[in-house]
Protein backbone atom coordinates (compact mmCIF):
# COMPACT_ATOMS: atom_id res chain seq x y z
CA UNK A 1 0.00 0.00 0.00
CA UNK A 2 2.63 2.59 0.60
CA UNK A 3 4.55 2.03 -2.80
CA UNK A 4 0.82 2.12 -4.40
CA UNK A 5 0.65 5.58 -2.48
CA UNK A 6 4.00 6.64 -3.82
CA UNK A 7 2.58 6.09 -7.48
CA UNK A 8 -0.41 7.60 -7.02
CA UNK A 9 1.47 11.35 -5.39
CA UNK A 10 4.90 10.86 -7.38
CA UNK A 11 3.48 13.93 -9.67
CA UNK A 12 3.10 16.12 -6.76
CA UNK A 13 5.87 14.66 -4.38
CA UNK A 14 9.40 14.01 -4.71
CA UNK A 15 9.86 10.09 -4.78
CA UNK A 16 12.97 10.55 -2.16
CA UNK A 17 11.05 12.18 0.60
CA UNK A 18 7.89 9.81 0.25
CA UNK A 19 10.06 6.86 0.78
CA UNK A 20 11.66 8.63 3.46
CA UNK A 21 8.52 9.93 5.00
CA UNK A 22 7.02 6.29 4.81
CA UNK A 23 9.92 4.32 5.99
CA UNK A 24 10.64 2.45 2.40
CA UNK A 25 13.80 2.10 0.45
CA UNK A 26 13.60 3.83 -3.23
CA UNK A 27 14.93 0.66 -4.64
CA UNK A 28 11.95 -1.13 -3.51
CA UNK A 29 9.84 1.09 -4.64
CA UNK A 30 11.26 0.92 -8.20
CA UNK A 31 11.35 -2.66 -8.01
CA UNK A 32 7.91 -2.97 -7.31
CA UNK A 33 7.11 -0.61 -10.22
CA UNK A 34 8.65 -3.33 -12.41
CA UNK A 35 6.88 -6.05 -11.25
CA UNK A 36 3.67 -7.23 -13.28
CA UNK A 37 0.54 -6.38 -11.13
CA UNK A 38 -1.76 -9.35 -9.59
CA UNK A 39 -4.92 -10.26 -11.58
CA UNK A 40 -6.43 -9.53 -8.37
CA UNK A 41 -4.27 -5.90 -7.90
CA UNK A 42 -5.58 -5.18 -11.23
CA UNK A 43 -9.22 -5.43 -10.26
CA UNK A 44 -9.07 -3.70 -7.24
CA UNK A 45 -7.98 -0.77 -9.30
CA UNK A 46 -10.86 -1.24 -12.07
CA UNK A 47 -13.18 -1.70 -8.90
CA UNK A 48 -11.96 1.54 -6.65
CA UNK A 49 -12.86 3.53 -10.03
CA UNK A 50 -16.33 2.32 -10.27
CA UNK A 51 -16.56 2.67 -6.47
CA UNK A 52 -15.08 6.63 -6.44
CA UNK A 53 -17.52 7.23 -9.15
CA UNK A 54 -20.59 5.88 -7.87
CA UNK A 55 -19.59 7.79 -3.98
CA UNK A 56 -19.23 10.99 -6.28
CA UNK A 57 -22.97 10.43 -7.96
CA UNK A 58 -24.32 9.90 -4.40
CA UNK A 59 -22.50 12.93 -3.04
CA UNK A 60 -20.35 11.22 -1.39
CA UNK A 61 -23.17 10.26 1.78
CA UNK A 62 -23.20 6.30 0.49
CA UNK A 63 -21.58 3.66 2.62
CA UNK A 64 -20.38 0.50 1.60
CA UNK A 65 -23.45 -1.26 2.20
CA UNK A 66 -25.52 1.02 -0.58
CA UNK A 67 -22.43 1.15 -2.99
CA UNK A 68 -22.25 -2.26 -2.64
CA UNK A 69 -26.02 -2.49 -3.66
CA UNK A 70 -25.21 -0.12 -6.82
CA UNK A 71 -22.66 -2.23 -7.80
CA UNK A 72 -24.74 -4.97 -8.13
CA UNK A 73 -27.03 -3.48 -9.65
CA UNK A 74 -24.34 -2.56 -12.44
CA UNK A 75 -23.31 -6.29 -12.43
CA UNK A 76 -20.76 -6.64 -10.35
CA UNK A 77 -19.86 -9.31 -8.20
CA UNK A 78 -18.03 -9.02 -5.17
CA UNK A 79 -18.41 -8.84 -1.74
CA UNK A 80 -19.56 -5.90 1.07
CA UNK A 81 -15.78 -6.58 2.76
CA UNK A 82 -13.69 -5.82 -0.27
CA UNK A 83 -16.12 -2.44 -0.77
CA UNK A 84 -15.51 -1.35 2.54
CA UNK A 85 -11.62 -1.75 2.44
CA UNK A 86 -11.44 -0.09 -0.73
CA UNK A 87 -12.93 2.65 0.38
CA UNK A 88 -11.25 3.00 3.81
CA UNK A 89 -8.03 2.66 1.69
CA UNK A 90 -8.97 5.70 -0.82
CA UNK A 91 -10.93 8.02 1.84
CA UNK A 92 -14.14 7.78 0.94
CA UNK A 93 -15.45 8.16 4.16
CA UNK A 94 -19.44 8.98 4.71
CA UNK A 95 -19.56 8.74 8.55
CA UNK A 96 -22.47 11.18 9.97
CA UNK A 97 -22.79 13.68 12.62
CA UNK A 98 -25.04 12.84 15.51
CA UNK A 99 -28.38 14.06 14.99
CA UNK A 100 -30.20 15.67 17.35
CA UNK A 101 -34.02 15.73 17.26
CA UNK A 102 -36.15 19.39 17.81
CA UNK A 103 -38.20 20.44 20.22
CA UNK A 104 -41.97 20.70 19.97
CA UNK A 105 -44.27 23.38 21.77
CA UNK A 106 -47.80 22.44 22.11
CA UNK A 107 -50.70 24.64 23.20
CA UNK A 108 -52.56 23.62 26.12
CA UNK A 109 -56.04 25.00 24.43
CA UNK A 110 -55.89 22.69 21.41
CA UNK A 111 -57.03 18.91 21.90
CA UNK A 112 -54.62 16.62 21.64
CA UNK A 113 -55.72 12.98 19.72
CA UNK A 114 -54.29 9.71 21.09
CA UNK A 115 -51.53 7.75 19.88
CA UNK A 116 -53.06 4.78 17.56
CA UNK A 117 -49.42 4.57 15.68
CA UNK A 118 -47.98 2.90 18.53
CA UNK A 119 -44.44 2.93 16.91
CA UNK A 120 -45.56 0.31 14.58
CA UNK A 121 -44.08 1.79 11.45
CA UNK A 122 -45.14 -1.00 9.32
CA UNK A 123 -47.58 -0.67 6.46
CA UNK A 124 -49.17 -3.32 3.42
CA UNK A 125 -49.75 -1.13 1.00
CA UNK A 126 -49.53 3.13 0.16
CA UNK A 127 -51.51 5.89 1.32
CA UNK A 128 -52.18 2.95 4.70
CA UNK A 129 -50.01 5.57 7.44
CA UNK A 130 -48.96 8.92 6.81
CA UNK A 131 -45.90 10.90 9.28
CA UNK A 132 -45.60 14.14 9.55
CA UNK A 133 -42.79 16.54 11.38
CA UNK A 134 -40.99 19.87 11.35
CA UNK A 135 -37.62 20.80 11.34
CA UNK A 136 -35.30 23.80 10.94
CA UNK A 137 -32.66 24.76 8.38
CA UNK A 138 -30.17 27.12 8.87
CA UNK A 139 -28.84 29.96 6.64
CA UNK A 140 -27.07 32.99 6.33
CA UNK A 141 -30.52 34.81 6.24
CA UNK A 142 -32.10 33.12 8.90
CA UNK A 143 -34.10 29.75 9.91
CA UNK A 144 -35.27 27.93 7.62
CA UNK A 145 -38.40 25.71 8.21
CA UNK A 146 -39.20 22.43 6.59
CA UNK A 147 -42.45 20.47 6.59
CA UNK A 148 -42.67 16.68 5.39
CA UNK A 149 -45.68 14.42 5.15
CA UNK A 150 -44.16 10.93 4.71
CA UNK A 151 -45.59 8.09 3.38
CA UNK A 152 -44.81 4.67 6.05
CA UNK A 153 -45.16 1.77 3.41
CA UNK A 154 -42.12 3.47 1.06
CA UNK A 155 -40.58 6.47 2.87
CA UNK A 156 -41.66 8.28 0.21
CA UNK A 157 -41.66 12.41 0.47
CA UNK A 158 -45.16 12.92 -0.52
CA UNK A 159 -45.51 16.40 0.92
CA UNK A 160 -43.59 19.01 2.27
CA UNK A 161 -43.56 22.78 2.22
CA UNK A 162 -40.58 25.53 3.21
CA UNK A 163 -41.41 28.70 5.17
CA UNK A 164 -39.32 31.49 7.44
CA UNK A 165 -42.36 30.92 9.37
CA UNK A 166 -43.01 27.96 11.67
CA UNK A 167 -46.94 28.16 11.98
CA UNK A 168 -50.08 26.09 10.62
CA UNK A 169 -50.04 27.08 7.13
CA UNK A 170 -46.40 25.47 6.94
CA UNK A 171 -47.77 22.22 7.59
CA UNK A 172 -51.08 22.67 6.07
CA UNK A 173 -49.37 23.53 2.55
CA UNK A 174 -47.39 19.92 3.54
CA UNK A 175 -50.73 18.59 3.89
CA UNK A 176 -52.45 19.78 0.85
CA UNK A 177 -49.57 18.83 -1.51
CA UNK A 178 -49.89 14.90 0.28
CA UNK A 179 -53.82 14.85 -0.79
CA UNK A 180 -53.67 16.15 -3.83
CA UNK A 181 -50.96 13.93 -5.36
CA UNK A 182 -51.95 11.07 -3.54
CA UNK A 183 -55.60 10.88 -3.41
CA UNK A 184 -56.18 8.66 -0.20
CA UNK A 185 -59.59 6.93 0.79
CA UNK A 186 -60.94 7.28 3.83
CA UNK A 187 -59.48 6.15 7.30
CA UNK A 188 -55.44 6.84 6.52
CA UNK A 189 -53.87 6.82 9.65
CA UNK A 190 -51.99 10.06 10.15
CA UNK A 191 -49.34 9.96 12.31
CA UNK A 192 -47.58 13.69 13.98
CA UNK A 193 -46.50 15.18 17.13
CA UNK A 194 -48.56 17.50 19.56
CA UNK A 195 -47.05 20.93 18.16
CA UNK A 196 -49.70 23.38 17.98
CA UNK A 197 -49.42 23.86 14.24
CA UNK A 198 -50.83 20.06 13.66
CA UNK A 199 -53.23 20.34 16.65
CA UNK A 200 -54.58 23.64 15.42
CA UNK A 201 -58.50 24.14 14.20
CA UNK A 202 -57.74 24.69 10.26
CA UNK A 203 -55.08 21.64 9.86
CA UNK A 204 -57.66 19.36 12.23
CA UNK A 205 -60.40 20.52 9.56
CA UNK A 206 -58.29 19.74 6.40
CA UNK A 207 -58.26 16.26 7.92
CA UNK A 208 -61.58 15.73 8.70
CA UNK A 209 -62.95 16.98 5.40
CA UNK A 210 -61.08 13.49 4.44
CA UNK A 211 -62.18 11.02 7.11
CA UNK A 212 -58.58 10.43 8.21
CA UNK A 213 -57.83 8.83 11.41
CA UNK A 214 -55.56 11.32 13.77
CA UNK A 215 -52.78 10.19 15.81
CA UNK A 216 -50.58 11.77 18.08
CA UNK A 217 -47.66 10.90 19.53
CA UNK A 218 -47.24 10.69 23.80
CA UNK A 219 -45.77 14.01 25.32
CA UNK A 220 -42.57 14.45 24.92
CA UNK A 221 -41.79 11.26 23.35
CA UNK A 222 -39.61 11.75 20.01
CA UNK A 223 -39.20 7.59 19.29
CA UNK A 224 -43.09 7.53 18.70
CA UNK A 225 -42.34 9.30 15.32
CA UNK A 226 -39.28 7.85 14.72
CA UNK A 227 -39.62 7.29 11.23
CA UNK A 228 -39.98 11.28 10.47
CA UNK A 229 -37.35 12.09 12.68
CA UNK A 230 -34.46 9.84 11.56
CA UNK A 231 -35.59 10.96 7.43
CA UNK A 232 -34.70 14.43 9.42
CA UNK A 233 -31.30 13.34 10.59
CA UNK A 234 -30.49 11.60 7.61
CA UNK A 235 -31.96 15.03 5.60
CA UNK A 236 -29.17 17.18 7.70
CA UNK A 237 -26.62 14.52 7.03
CA UNK A 238 -26.33 13.83 3.55
CA UNK A 239 -28.14 17.66 2.74
CA UNK A 240 -27.92 20.57 5.35
CA UNK A 241 -24.99 19.85 6.90
CA UNK A 242 -22.72 19.74 3.77
CA UNK A 243 -23.35 23.08 2.64
CA UNK A 244 -23.47 26.97 4.14
CA UNK A 245 -26.78 28.32 2.23
CA UNK A 246 -26.26 31.85 2.26
CA UNK A 247 -30.44 32.97 1.75
CA UNK A 248 -33.47 30.72 1.93
CA UNK A 249 -33.92 30.58 -1.56
CA UNK A 250 -30.44 28.76 -2.05
CA UNK A 251 -31.66 26.18 0.49
CA UNK A 252 -35.26 25.61 -0.61
CA UNK A 253 -33.70 24.96 -4.42
CA UNK A 254 -30.83 22.85 -2.81
CA UNK A 255 -33.58 20.88 -0.78
CA UNK A 256 -36.07 20.51 -3.42
CA UNK A 257 -33.99 18.63 -5.55
CA UNK A 258 -32.57 16.64 -2.70
CA UNK A 259 -35.98 15.55 -1.37
CA UNK A 260 -37.58 14.79 -5.24
CA UNK A 261 -34.62 13.89 -6.80
CA UNK A 262 -32.21 11.90 -4.84
CA UNK A 263 -33.97 10.33 -1.74
CA UNK A 264 -37.52 9.67 -3.49
CA UNK A 265 -36.34 8.62 -7.09
CA UNK A 266 -32.46 7.80 -6.23
CA UNK A 267 -31.15 7.04 -2.86
CA UNK A 268 -31.27 3.32 -1.82
CA UNK A 269 -33.35 2.74 1.79
CA UNK A 270 -31.75 -0.09 4.19
CA UNK A 271 -34.89 -1.02 4.92
CA UNK A 272 -36.54 -1.55 1.55
CA UNK A 273 -33.78 -3.94 0.66
CA UNK A 274 -32.24 -1.15 -0.78
CA UNK A 275 -34.27 0.28 -3.00
CA UNK A 276 -35.43 3.92 -3.70
CA UNK A 277 -38.99 4.87 -2.00
CA UNK A 278 -39.95 5.23 -5.67
CA UNK A 279 -39.16 1.84 -7.09
CA UNK A 280 -40.25 0.17 -3.75
CA UNK A 281 -43.58 1.72 -5.01
CA UNK A 282 -43.35 0.74 -8.86
CA UNK A 283 -42.44 -2.92 -7.53
CA UNK A 284 -45.63 -2.60 -5.35
CA UNK A 285 -48.09 -1.69 -8.05
CA UNK A 286 -46.85 -4.56 -10.77
CA UNK A 287 -47.35 -6.99 -7.93
CA UNK A 288 -50.54 -5.65 -7.46
CA UNK A 289 -51.59 -5.21 -10.92
CA UNK A 290 -50.52 -9.18 -11.45
CA UNK A 291 -52.50 -10.45 -8.17
CA UNK A 292 -55.30 -8.60 -9.52
CA UNK A 293 -55.34 -10.67 -12.88
CA UNK A 294 -55.53 -14.44 -11.12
Amino acid sequence: MKYQFIEQYKQEFPVAVMCRVLDVSESGYYAWRKRPQSQHTREDARLTTQIQDLFVARRGVYGSPRIHADLKALGWRTSRKRVARLMQENGMDARRKPFHPITTRSNPKHAVAPNLLQQDFTAERPNEKWTGDITYIPTAQGWLYLAVILDVFSRRVIGWAMSARCDELLVETALRMALARRRPKAGLLHHTDRGSQYTSRAYQQVLAQVEIKVSMSGKGNCYDNAVTESFFGTVKDECVHRTLYHSHDEARQSLLEYLEVFYNRQRRHSSLGYLSPAVFEQQWELRAKNLAVF
